[in-house]
């Protein structure tokens, strides 16, 4: 008589729906300026620049921010360090419905240091936006790290994947939404509906989240099946805070593992963030469409990002289940990832037959970006134990931001010169090309620091990377 097997559980998953609706409400709050651009560029007159300083303050300070939010969730803990990013970033997104008068009082401390000439409205979105980067910083250290405590490594990706998708159903939601709130009830609410949704979430994670040693409704079963790979790797949960303080950033900076996730994230994260904050004023300039117009193509576009990030996921178990080790196969998989988003290379020359063609084609090159996305992310747990992986996914997360910086402000740039020479289509050309070839670069990078699979053991003093 066979012995039945044994039932593990599934409540892993509900942690997974939590870290997914976070992550929606995140890409939510961020995506509303990029839709009501073209309303408050006619508003406000602002210029490519003007828009690229907004973007870049938000990209900057968040940059940033992701170093700290990394280190201060490791030592908060995921439970009240994801509780306070939420918060944060929710009365941020809020506040821009006030970007006039902030910028009215930012105008008159700039005065008081001789700065003159500044525009109130590009004062008052950059603070507003620099104050978002703050809060929503710790989003992926603290879900990075939530997925690192409640999966083993062979569901890790997968599961970062089905979270890692809250991004494109964010991306979904705001054009479905954002057009017809403002058309109905102004801009400003609009910022202020929106960014009130992160307070629901707060109650069901205070709720349902707890770590798996104190998690009553996790199995016996499940809670062994959650630790099963880790002994080698982890130390009791007693003394995971303690051991967070002792490891100083310099010293993961020490390991070519932490330059590989850092450098592939600074080589494509402004590539995303491209596709999110400028296809609004991409289809405005290129085909005249705005407002309730641009509904359509962008949900489109978003909802084929949803295949990417969960199929992107469950991609690397091929190569796994043939016996590659998790970093080798998902390093397998991520250049396969790599040669998709080639296609946006057509993006400009076809684009003159209809915007359908950019529109489909630039959706499989962010498609692409999420199931990038959710492997590069997983790399950081493949290779170093729990209690530094919100330091190492700050680490990189600071490297992303920074290259999102970079690739905003390079597009204002390119557009303002090539707008005033008429040939603004040679500046989405230009930036279009760059998109479709960053991730092989990214992966000639990341592959030459780390050429194969190998953990990094903190508990010698010295590297062994």
């Amino acid at each position: 008589m066979t012995t039945p097997p044994i039932r593990i559980g599934r409540y892993r998953w509900t942690i997974c729906a939590l870290l997914f609706f976070a992550t929606t409400v995140n890409y939510l709050d961020r995506q509303v300026l990029s839709l009501l651009h073209p309303m408050l560029e006619d508003e406000f007159g602002w210029s490519y620049t003007d828009y690229s300083n907004i973007l870049a303050a938000f990209q900057l300070v968040y940059a940033l921010s992701m170093l700290f939010a990394g280190r201060i969730v490791d030592r908060l803990g995921t439970k009240w360090g994801f509780a306070v990013s939420i918060v944060l970033w929710s009365v941020a997104a809020m506040l821009h419905a006030l970007a006039i008068p902030v910028g009215e009082a930012g105008v008159a401390v700039l005065g008081i240091f001789g700065i003159t000439g500044v525009s109130v409205s590009v004062v008052g979105f950059v603070i507003a936006r620099a104050l978002l980067g703050f809060g929503e910083s710790g989003n992926f250290p603290a879900a990075i790290k939530a997925t690192a405590e409640y999966f083993p490594k062979k569901e890790r990706s997968f599961a970062t994947g089905i979270f890692n998708s809250g991004t494109n159903v964010g991306a979904i939601l705001a054009p479905l939404t954002v057009p017809w709130l403002a058309l109905n009830w102004g801009w400003q609410s609009t910022f202020l509906i929106i960014g009130a949704v992160g307070f629901l979430w707060l109650g069901f994670w205070f709720t349902l989240y707890e770590k798996p040693a104190r998690q009553r409704r996790l199995s016996a079963a499940e809670r062994a099946y959650i630790q099963s790979d880790e002994q080698a790797m982890e130390v009791p949960a007693d003394q995971e805070e303690v051991q967070a303080e002792r490891v100083p950033w310099i010293r993961l900076l020490g390991y070519r593992q932490t330059w590989a996730f850092a450098l592939g994230k600074f080589l494509t994260d402004g590539i995303w963030w491209f596709f999110l904050f400028w296809l609004p004023a991409y289809l405005k300039a290129q085909y005249g469409m705005e407002g309730t117009t641009i509904m359509l193509p962008l949900v489109v576009l978003y909802s084929m990002t949803m295949f990417g990030s969960i199929g992107g996921g469950w991609f690397p178990v091929y190569f796994m289940r043939k016996g590659y080790a998790p970093y080798d196969g998902r390093m397998r998989a991520m250049l396969v990832i790599a040669l998709f988003p080639l296609v946006v290379l057509a993006a400009q020359p076809l684009g003159h037959i209809s915007y359908w063609i950019p529109v489909v084609l630039i959706g499989i090159g962010a498609s692409a970006h999420q199931a990038w996305s959710a492997n590069i992310f997983t790399t950081v747990s493949d290779m170093f134990p729990n209690f530094t992986v919100g330091s190492v996914t700050g680490i990189g997360g600071m490297a992303g931001g920074m290259g999102g910086v970079v690739v905003s402000k390079l597009g204002g740039a390119v557009f303002d010169h090539y707008d005033a020479l008429g040939k603004l289509e040679t500046g989405y050309t230009i930036m279009f090309s760059i998109c479709a070839v960053a991730y092989l670069v990214a992966w000639v990078v990341m592959k030459s620091l780390v050429p194969r699979m190998k953990l990094v053991r903190l508990s010698n003093r010295r590297s062994t990377s």
